[in-house]
């Protein structure tokens, strides 16, 4: 049987919520570039634990709130 588990994210919201970051701004502060904000944006990417961490860390939230699993296997 194939299970197939994508991530879904709600950065852009946290984004906007915390003053209406640009995607630059955002990567700056998390110390990526702005091509990975954009491919986490559009579920192009999943994010590194590290990475995930980092994120939740900046928004002071958890990670759960950022991320949640989506398909078959949720």
């Amino acid at each position: 049987m194939k299970v197939t588990t994508d991530i879904s994210n709600a950065l852009r919201k946290y984004r906007f919520l915390s003053g209406e970051l640009t995607q630059q701004e955002l990567a700056n502060k998390i110390g990526v570039s702005r091509q990975t904000i954009v491919a986490l944006e559009k579920g192009q990417y999943n994010p590194s634990v590290a990475l995930a961490l980092r994120l939740a860390a900046f928004f002071k939230v958890n990670v759960e709130d950022l991320f949640q699993l989506t398909g078959e296997d949720q």
